[in-house]
């Protein structure tokens, strides 16, 4: 979301003096805002060095590309690359080695590029990260010994989730891989709608078609299959678990009639069946609608890398190269001024800020939702009376 090795820099310098101060800033009494950037000041550490990296890859430095890695991989047939109107861009050698090529920037095709490119980096990004929590969630089940959560929770969500979205995933990589022009949302929408259809020029792969069905009919599987055996197989270890433990030893007296055993008591807390089915049934209808909003919400990484982008351009290109086209001093230090203003409160503030909000976001949510579930230990106030029980 904050891809621009420039930007990066200056995060990372401002990082590098907070954590070289660090002994003497502890010790001093800061305002809300300096206490806040000093104790996330590894934070900081850790989004410049992405930041950077991220710069690298879409070869930004306040907007401006660089040749950093060899010559651009296209040319132009007009005279500038802002010219080409009928043919644009021509590839004339290998294609560039890291990252965006240079020559993207300013031609006919640059944001539809771009857009293509972010987006889908964006889709895989969020299916590597929503895959890791499900596994995570396989761990969690193996430590609780909680054999049901293996079978009828991780592994039809894997099967459903990867059916739909890991699929398009490998779509993605097929495509950029071939070069092919298939049309991906024509794949998707008609594999729900029509999937025996001939895919026609869409096809990526031999084969495609009968793969596509079946994976349809795996996800369509994998909803009954989170939904319905959970509560029947719970109902049935309770029952098995209270089974005999209604009758209480036979008593003397009519007097110990009255006293209900402690078996009896215990199995009147029943089963709550529909209270476990309902609670079921929220689970498995959030996690199919949460596979298709949580894909999408990581169009927020495209989304916001776009807006960082284009931000950065309109200043450079709308106030400093507008200054500097003037042939006088004051007007150029003023653009630079403003320029820097710009950059330092709206691009490394406001938008740092913006997408460290974003990043959290979608580690609570997207991330962090298939597999922690807080809900911790009921809570047993302190009683004499409870004590006395348990030593009896």
């Amino acid at each position: 979301m904050f891809g621009d090795w420039g930007h990066g820099i200056c995060l990372l310098l401002g990082a590098l003096v907070l954590i070289a101060r660090e002994s003497k800033l502890s010790n001093q009494r800061l305002g809300s805002f300096m206490e806040m950037l000093f104790g996330g000041r590894y934070v900081l550490l850790l989004m410049a060095i992405f930041s950077i990296y991220c710069g690298v890859i879409y070869n930004e430095f306040f907007s401006v590309p660089f040749h950093l890695f060899g010559g651009s991989a296209y040319k132009c047939q007009e005279t500038t690359c802002s010219d080409a109107h009928t043919t644009g861009l021509v590839k004339y050698q290998d294609t560039y080695p890291f990252g965006v090529d240079p020559s993207w920037r300013g031609s006919r095709s640059e944001l539809p590029f771009l857009n293509s490119l972010k987006m889908k980096m964006s889709i895989l990004l969020g299916m590597t990260q929503m895959n890791l929590g499900i596994i995570l969630s396989y761990f969690n089940a193996r430590f609780f010994s909680s054999s049901l959560d293996i079978r009828y929770q991780f592994v039809p969500q894997m099967i459903f989730l990867n059916c739909l979205f890991g699929y398009l995933s490998l779509l993605i990589i097929i495509k950029w891989c071939t070069g092919s022009q298939a049309d991906l949302y024509h794949v998707m929408i008609y594999m729900f709608l029509s999937p025996t259809d001939n895919l026609g020029e869409n096809q990526l792969f031999p084969g495609q078609r009968p793969l596509q069905i079946i994976l349809l009919l795996l996800a369509v599987v994998a909803v009954p299959w989170m939904l319905f055996p959970k509560p029947f197989i719970l109902k049935k270890l309770h029952s098995e678990r209270f089974q005999g433990r209604t009758y209480g030893i036979l008593r003397n007296t009519e007097a110990d009639l009255d006293v209900e055993p402690d078996s009896a008591r215990a199995h009147h807390e029943d089963f709550n069946f529909s209270e476990v089915f309902v609670h079921q049934m929220i689970h498995s209808i959030e996690f199919v609608l949460g596979a298709v909003s949580n894909t999408a919400s990581y169009l927020r990484l495209w989304a916001l890398s776009l807006a960082h982008s284009e931000l950065s351009t309109v200043f450079y290109e709308k106030v400093l190269l507008l200054a500097w086209g003037y042939d006088n001093i004051v007007i150029r230090l003023v653009g630079l001024a403003v320029f820097a203003f710009a950059t330092a409160f709206i691009l490394l503030m406001m938008e740092t800020l913006s997408a460290f909000l974003h990043a959290l976001r979608l580690h609570w949510v997207e991330f962090q939702g298939k597999f922690y579930h807080g809900d911790g230990y009921k809570f047993r106030p302190f009683s004499f009376a409870l004590i006395t029980e348990d030593d009896d």
